[in-house]
């Protein structure tokens, strides 16, 4: 009787646990969706709280908070999922160099300068371990995307930032300001996020060069591919040299992989070994994802009409910043950078009331909204809620 009633029990909370894993499941994509001043508040409260705020928020008519490429992934890629699926129960061993082979060909490298990883952040996280190790100074500029410095100050390193230029550009004289025997390595996120600004090729190329024979350069190239030529403006060539650069891509923004994981990074062999020692490696790709990204890379007619849809969009979400007064920082991304004249909490709260995710900085004495470039319903949602705030 025992066993029976154990065995119901356990039945019975099954069937409770998949109810509230469905329940949380949307739950979460709710909380990933709003200002990050709410998702502490849900994150904090009880249990309680926390359902009586979910129940409260509205229906999200655009998610401009996340840098996501609304359009993707092709249908190739899912096809190619789709069909990866059969053999999922396999480890993906012989599809994996095919795609490493498709980057190395593409970029005219060897394999062994590719590490592989379920997207760029265990890839950002295994250079800060790497780099942090002995202690030591980070140098990245502010603001500019923070992961990798952040983790690397997290486990021993020192911070350096340094400010933006006058026209919102990463300050590369600044940088070099800095070096110092302490120096373990420079950030730079190029295009920078959340700024959208672009660095000029040949000054960091000539930068690259030259500071790189005194400390590691790691350029984090995630929004590359949203300039009219991605292959033109890589720093990957530095590492063709023989520089010591280490070149940070993503499948998840133009290619649409945010949810799949699929990043890279192109170093010198001996680096790529070094960091090889902090990262989950290829491994942590799923069989899809591998699939995937296979059949996407360089996806050229995809990539140019997802391109394309993208700057509609900008230039939609331009005409509404304009007619509403407002100046805006030109993108060379999926993002739009623009200041406020509420505080940023305020601005993101009257957003989220009206079912619009974005988000917000504060520096160079302003606040600031980031959006991110959405579908063309998405940026007319925007511009809805906007008017009504602005």
């Amino acid at each position: 009787m025992a066993n029976t009633f154990n065995r119901r029990s356990w039945i019975k909370s099954t069937a409770i646990m998949a109810g509230a894993a469905t329940f949380f499941s949307g739950a979460l994509n709710k909380i990933s969706a709003m200002p990050r001043s709410i998702q502490q508040r849900v994150m904090s409260d009880s249990f309680a709280d926390k359902f009586a705020v979910l129940r409260a928020q509205p229906t999200m008519k655009a998610r401009l908070s996340a840098n996501e490429n609304p359009f993707g992934p092709s249908k190739a890629a899912k096809k190619a999922m789709k069909k990866a699926l059969d053999t999922s129960y396999q480890y993906p061993f012989m599809h994996m160099r095919e795609l490493t082979s498709k980057i190395a060909t593409h970029e005219g490298i060897q394999q062994s300068n590719i590490m592989m990883d379920a997207g760029s952040s265990p890839i950002l996280l295994a250079a800060s371990l790497f780099f942090a190790k002995n202690g030591g100074e980070i140098i990245s500029a502010d603001p500019s995307y923070n992961d990798l410095p952040a983790d690397a100050e997290k486990h021993g390193a020192k911070w350096i930032k340094t400010p933006l230029t006058s026209d919102y550009k990463i300050d590369l004289d600044a940088m070099e300001a800095k070096i110092n025997d302490k120096t373990a390595l420079i950030y730079i996120c190029n295009p920078n996020n959340p700024t959208a600004t672009i660095l000029d090729t040949a000054k960091l190329a000539a930068f690259c060069e030259r500071v790189s024979k005194k400390v590691p350069v790691f350029i984090d190239e995630a929004y590359i591919d949203y300039l009219p030529d991605p292959k033109a403006a890589s720093m990957i060539d530095m590492v063709k040299k023989g520089s010591n650069v280490i070149v940070a891509r993503t499948f998840s923004k133009l290619y649409g992989f945010a949810g799949l994981r699929c990043g890279y990074i192109v170093a010198l062999p001996e680096t790529v070994r070094s960091l090889s020692a902090y990262s989950t490696g290829m491994m942590s790709l799923t069989a899809p994802t591998i699939a995937a990204a296979t059949i996407a890379y360089q996806e050229t007619e995809f990539l140019k009409d997802a391109l394309a849809k993208t700057t509609a969009s900008k230039e939609y979400l331009y005409s509404v910043l304009k007619a509403e007064g407002y100046d805006y920082i030109p993108s060379s991304a999926n993002f739009v950078m623009f200041p406020i004249k509420i505080s940023g909490n305020k601005f993101a709260q009257e957003m989220n009331k009206r079912g619009v995710s974005i988000r917000t900085w504060k520096f160079s004495d302003k606040e600031w909204c980031r959006i991110s470039i959405g579908r063309m319903d998405e940026m007319k949602a925007f511009a809805e809620a906007f008017k009504d705030i602005s």
